[in-house]
């Protein structure tokens, strides 16, 4: 089992940033790939960024790609999210997530989840 707590969300201005962090316990996290997403209201879960636990790639939505940068820290169980430029669109409840087996950018990929920050930007 692995529990995931996020932290860092707000109320920001369009154009602002604001960094999340996933703090990890249980099992080894550092052989998980690990993952964010998000859900507007009626909207379904989608997926924002993810990052290898072997090689470190990454992998973004188009729509935060240039903006979102996702990293992880191994020695600390964590992986972050800053994010930059932040838009509108961007207000959503942000989920961190880890998969054993698949880095992929579905939400069947991964195992373990969350409970959700949110974030909230405003004009």
């Amino acid at each position: 089992q692995v529990q995931l707590v996020e932290s860092g969300g707000g109320l920001v201005q369009a154009g602002g940033s604001l960094r999340l962090s996933c703090a990890a316990s249980g099992r080894t996290f550092s052989s998980y790939h690990g993952g964010w997403f998000r859900q507007a209201p009626g909207k379904e879960r989608e997926f924002v960024a993810a990052i290898s636990w072997r090689s470190g790639s990454t992998n973004y939505a188009d729509s935060v790609k240039g903006r979102f940068t996702i990293s992880r820290d191994n020695a600390k169980n964590t992986v972050s999210l800053q994010m930059n430029n932040l838009k509108l669109e961007d207000t959503a409840i942000y989920y961190c997530a880890a998969a054993q087996l698949s880095f992929g950018s579905t939400v069947a990929s991964y195992d373990y989840w969350g409970q959700g920050t949110q974030v909230s930007v405003s004009s």
